[in-house]
């Protein structure tokens, strides 16, 4: 028997093994999300509890959105950290024009424009500039934080809204408007991406640019898009960011950064681009969400749950590297 004969069956193993992975890494979200809800199901019965699992969503509505926006600059093989000053950011808008006498409905319209115009200026400098897109969106992140804090003077600015205090508290029986407001956006972001032109064109940009390029396809057309498309997820996440807490606040939002990434990569998308996931991308952004919420009820202390996202990122670039 050659040598070459000898390495073939080896060969076919590792090739057989890493698509078993490949395969596995699919669905890591949906697997790792079931087995936290039963392992803090065994620790303490008040997890799997109707009104838990209700207020849960709630927390984690704000995440799925914005995770739903990142993911549009990720299947275009770019990123988008300016999400964590963006967020603030159109939230400012609201409670200012509230505060000076403005209608709601309004503040709302502003506050998602607002978050908008910050996705397309970020996709104009990257796709038409062909700027970096990490030094770009980085680059917003100050900017935004800076003029968060110049509109807002540094503090938190009340609203006082009926139609927002709905918005987080009101629903059809356990299931509140809050989360049924970040479902229709992963059904909406679900149509766009596998359903439409538009989608087929986002995919192909992110798996491969110049092929896209060569076939017709705009791709800095594409590119704006999909960054304007993140821009106005996080728009709509600043409304429901001051719907629940009751106010602005001008805070960077890191936490919400990084958490975002990471629920998309772990749902399914490839940081390369070319592939994406909304119920993989769901799943990530809830998933987090249980581990701080059953760490709560387990009265573990808030020093440790830093170190659980900590440790879900790294398992997000582990199981990254299966993909293909």
């Amino acid at each position: 028997m050659t040598a070459a004969a000898e390495l073939a069956p080896a060969t076919e193993n590792r090739g057989g093994r890493r698509e078993i992975l490949s395969k596995g890494a699919e669905y890591a979200a949906p697997i790792a999300l079931a087995a936290v809800w039963v392992g803090f199901f065994i620790a303490t019965p008040n997890f799997l509890t109707v009104d838990n699992i209700s207020d849960l969503l709630v927390a984690s509505a704000i995440l799925t959105v914005l995770a739903l926006g990142q993911q549009f600059a990720i299947v275009v093989g770019g990123i988008d950290l300016s999400v964590g000053a963006n967020l603030p950011w159109s939230a400012a808008l609201l409670g200012y024009l509230t505060s000076h006498g403005h209608p709601v409905a309004l503040a709302i319209l502003a506050a998602v424009a607002g978050g908008t115009v910050v996705g397309m200026l970020n996709g104009v400098l990257v796709g038409r500039l062909h700027m970096t897109d990490f030094v770009v969106t980085l680059g917003m992140l100050s900017v935004l934080s800076g003029l968060t804090l110049l509109l807002t003077h540094g503090n938190t600015v009340a609203v006082n809204s009926g139609f927002l205090q709905k918005l987080a508290l009101d629903g059809i029986g356990p299931v509140r408007w809050y989360w049924l407001l970040a479902l229709c956006a992963a059904l909406v972001a679900a149509v766009v991406l596998f359903r439409t032109r538009l989608g087929t064109h986002l995919l192909a940009t992110g798996g491969r640019m110049e092929s896209a390029r060569d076939t017709g396809i705009p791709v800095n057309r594409i590119r704006l898009l999909a960054y304007s498309g993140s821009g106005l997820l996080c728009g709509i996440a600043g409304v429901m960011l001051v719907a629940r807490n009751g106010g602005a606040d001008p805070s960077l939002q890191t936490t919400y950064l990084l958490s975002s990434i990471a629920a998309v990569v772990l749902g399914g998308s490839s940081l390369s681009g070319g592939k994406a996931s909304v119920l993989g991308t769901v799943c990530g952004a809830i998933l987090f969400t249980s581990l701080i919420n059953g760490f709560t009820i387990l009265g573990i202390s808030q020093y440790y749950q830093p170190i659980a996202v900590g440790a879900v990122l790294l398992l997000a670039a582990a199981i990254a590297r299966f993909r293909k």
